[in-house]
């Protein structure tokens, strides 16, 4: 199976930056797509961002401008540059990888959540 480790997550004052890591691990044949997802208290879980493994990105409107997908394909690590954060970035923050396996499979895999928190 796949497993995800993320890092990089803390407290920082609104207009601060903090950098998220999510690395894949296991059996992986290929990286798909790897993005990051938040969920607020209280809130359905969203995305924030992704990318492809050939480096297209997509962002949610609330932080286009604000934030940077970007990936390491030799270490299967995706990362997101977070700039200008706002209180209502806080949330606990999923990374999501779709992999192909050695078998030809896809798997669809969450990682445990990293929690950031924007204090105004």
């Amino acid at each position: 199976q796949v497993q995800l480790v993320e890092s990089g997550g803390g407290s920082v004052q609104a207009g601060g930056s903090l950098r998220l890591s999510c690395a894949a691990s296991g059996s992986i044949l290929r990286i798909n797509v790897m993005g990051w997802y938040r969920q607020a208290p209280g809130s359905q879980r969203e995305l924030a961002a992704t990318i492809t493994w050939p480096g297209s990105t997509n962002y949610a409107d609330s932080v286009k401008g604000r934030f940077t997908i970007s990936r390491d394909n030799a270490k299967n690590t995706v990362y997101l540059q977070m700039n200008s954060l706002k209180p209502e970035d806080t949330a606990v923050y999923y990374c999501k990888a779709f992999v192909l396996g050695p078998t030809g499979v896809f798997y669809e895999n969450w990682g445990q959540g990293t929690q950031v928190t924007v204090s105004s």
